[in-house]
């Protein structure tokens, strides 16, 4: 027996939350938990540099 396979849909605030994570990594993120500890997360690896930025805030946004 199988179990069916959930999708997940991506909606126009996911849309959103992507355009802001690569313009401003950190809001793309706090829109998504907000005050947790990714946030914090993600200021730190964007003053770190703003690639490693971008890829975590997008990350944060596909996997929630």
């Amino acid at each position: 027996m199988s179990t069916p396979v959930t999708r997940q849909t991506a909606t126009k605030g996911d849309f959103f939350r992507v355009l802001l994570a690569i313009l401003l990594p950190p809001v793309g993120v706090f829109l998504q938990v907000g005050f947790r500890s990714q946030f914090w997360i993600n200021i730190l690896l964007t003053l770190l540099g703003y690639i490693p930025g971008i890829v975590h805030a997008v990350w944060i946004i596909a996997t929630r």
